[in-house]
């Protein structure tokens, strides 16, 4: 369920008026708890409107009364709070990793309610099988939450068209041309989770998702450049606080952006990729590591800790092309942050020197200082975070959407 931005028009209609002026008293609520007197001066609504609004929002499960609302200086009893209901509808985020799927929880005040992760090699699995896998895995968090989930967004390493149910390529998966919310409906149905069967299900770019987690969760610029990796390399673009997707929902492939053109061939079909420096498989390989399965990041990690040579000369070598690669990206959009996430977070200590020092040296677009490069604090949670959250961000924006 991809986050709206609202009404695009103004309310034609009596029940279109309710339906925005819904949204505007649960937006106020959302930020933070709020008499009614207080939703009614931020609003512009009258008390009585903001009253029977309110109603209908706790009526639906959406809004709770907290107690007494916070002092505001004025003569007489303080009003009741209203705030977003921890017990009300949920959003629930998935996701497909190269080595790895996720399920996760959270209520309508973006707080986590059931985290699982599984470790498991999906590079070259049949879909179905993969998708088999994460249905169980959704049920079980779906379990654990006690919530009632109001939409399911899945994150996946690959390209999605701009409809969020096609699966166009996953390179990394060995995936092309699959219909993978649909999938996953069958799945779920499978697994006996009918009721999660049932929700309004959307897929995005793994990428995009912890770029949105970023803007929401991470305390980052509306304009920035979110770079990360799993098994490639993606990257988020935000731009005056919206995630700039493309003429067809593609934007954002720093990973194969040609850092060396006359580079080794890439899985793309093109030479010298980003990918074929950054990703993955090309650090192991620099680092002597070639064929290790398992955890790629958390084994760098431990090796340059370690103080390992060969290892932090591969994530330098890395941490060049990805500099270079940013620099362009940088010199193109003119962001006010770079944001390493990811896997690459972690991974920051040994890949931030050399980023720094190609970003000082090719950047054009001045000044450039070394502090707007960052490194994000949700790191790998960021994706499924951003799925997840996104569900109830949408229904924040539109609560008319679960029929209130």
């Amino acid at each position: 369920m991809r986050e709206t931005d609202g009404l695009r028009a103004g309310p034609a209609s009596q029940q279109g008026m309710r339906r925005a002026n819904l949204a505007l008293v649960l937006g106020v609520i959302a930020r933070a708890p709020r008499s009614r007197a207080e939703v009614a001066a931020d609003t512009g609504l009258t008390r009585a409107a903001v009253s029977s609004l309110a109603e209908e929002l706790i009526a639906a499960g959406l809004v709770v009364e907290e107690g007494p609302a916070a002092p505001s200086g004025k003569v007489g009893r303080p009003g009741t709070a209203l705030g977003l209901n921890p017990q009300g509808p949920g959003g629930l985020g998935a996701e497909i990793g190269v080595e790895h799927l996720g399920a996760c929880v959270v209520d309508l005040r973006g707080e986590v309610r059931a985290w699982r992760r599984q470790e498991i090699r999906n590079r070259g699995r049949r879909p179905a099988a993969v998708l088999a896998d994460l249905a169980e895995l959704l049920r079980a968090a779906a379990v654990e939450a006690g919530l009632r989930p109001a939409g399911l967004t899945l994150a996946v390493p690959g390209l999605v068209g701009d409809g969020g149910g096609q699966l166009q390529r996953a390179a990394n998966l060995g995936w092309q041309d699959v219909p993978v919310t649909a999938e996953l409906r069958l799945a779920l149905r499978a697994a006996g989770a009918g009721q999660l069967a049932e929700l309004p299900i959307d897929a995005d770019n793994e990428a995009n998702l912890g770029g949105l987690a970023e803007l929401w969760l991470g305390g980052a610029p509306d304009h920035f450049l979110h770079v990360s990796a799993e098994a490639g390399v993606g990257a988020a673009i935000v731009i005056g606080g919206r995630l700039l997707r493309g003429a067809r929902g593609y934007a954002g492939e720093l990973g194969h952006v040609p850092v060396r053109p006359d580079g080794p061939l890439c899985a793309c079909g093109s030479h010298g990729c980003l990918e074929q420096y950054a990703g993955e498989a090309a650090v192991l390989r620099e680092a002597g590591l070639e064929g290790i399965r398992g955890d790629w990041v958390a084994l760098l990690a431990e090796r340059a800790g370690a103080g390992d040579e060969e290892v932090r000369a591969a994530l330098a070598g890395a941490g060049s092309a990805l500099g270079i690669a940013s620099a362009g990206a940088v010199n193109l959009l003119d962001p006010a942050e770079v944001v390493l996430g990811g896997g690459y977070a972690r991974l920051a200590p040994w890949l931030l020197g050399a980023m720094r020092a190609e970003l000082a040296a090719r950047v054009t677009v001045r000044p450039w200082t070394d502090e707007r490069l960052t490194v994000s604090r949700l790191g790998r949670r960021g994706p499924l975070l951003g799925a997840a959250v996104g569900v109830v961000r949408a229904i924040v924006a539109d609560p008319g959407r679960l029929d209130v």
